[in-house]
């Protein structure tokens, strides 16, 4: 792992319901690196997003510790299930919002580079979902991040545009690489994109296994990424077996 830039301790997380406390989060002991991609992989409402809540700052009511090496908290750049751009401004006026100092050459090389410049002057209803989620990303990494989150970022998409989006995000990250934490419930957009892969339990969640990516699969083609996929599915058979 390259340099640790966060470590993240949970001893346990809830949330107040009628019935009582609910668990969400169970142990978890995290770290990332600089430059690291690391997917969190679980089922629909095991606690991924929350995860990801408490390590943005967004959620502090946790037992445990969230520690970053290197400042108070770095700059975070978000990418939501949902884009969330501002309906009122165009595309490029809502990559440049969301930086603290103006860097227009940025914001036009992160347009071109995720095949938005034609349409940079075009407001958020004319975008298709695909292109949306893509001009939320350009937003992440315009403010030049040291950590960028991404939920679940390509979910609803098909197919053949998920996979385009996936290029384009690496073709981003590639330019100026951060480190990265992926949810996903797609083991295979994890194998493809990251260099960790954790595989999370039902509620309350807690990591089953790690699985490392090996280096010369990280970020190649759909066939290296089914390699990665049968590595993943012998792990989850191990904890099958050991119940």
């Amino acid at each position: 792992m390259a340099e640790v830039i966060l470590r993240l301790r949970v001893e346990g997380k809830s949330f107040r319901t009628d019935r009582g406390d609910l668990p969400v989060l169970g142990r978890i002991d995290l770290a990332l690196g600089a430059r690291e991609i690391v997917a969190l992989v679980g089922p629909s409402g095991c606690g991924k997003t929350t995860l990801l809540r408490i390590i943005g700052g967004l959620d502090t009511d946790f037992r445990g510790t969230l520690e970053w090496h290197g400042a108070a908290m770095p700059r975070v750049g978000t990418v939501f299930q949902e884009p969330r751009l501002l309906p009122w401004r165009s595309v490029r006026q809502n990559i440049l919002l969301a930086q603290q100092t103006e860097n227009a050459e940025l914001a036009d090389d992160l347009l071109r580079t995720l095949d938005l410049a034609p349409f940079r002057d075009a407001f958020p209803a004319t975008l298709s979902l695909g292109m949306a989620r893509r001009a939320s990303i350009a937003r992440a990494f315009a403010i030049e991040p040291e950590l960028v989150l991404l939920d679940e970022p390509f979910v609803s998409l098909d197919p053949a545009m998920a996979a385009r989006s996936r290029e384009l995000l690496l073709a981003a990250w590639r330019a100026r690489p951060t480190a990265a934490l992926l949810v996903t419930h797609d083991r295979a957009e994890a194998a493809l994109l990251a260099d960790r892969v954790l595989l999370l339990a039902e509620r309350p969640t807690h990591v089953l296994t790690e699985v490392i990516v090996p280096q010369a699969l990280r970020r190649s083609s759909s066939a290296p990424a089914r390699a990665v996929m049968e590595v993943l599915g012998a792990n989850d058979g191990e904890h099958a077996r050991d119940g």
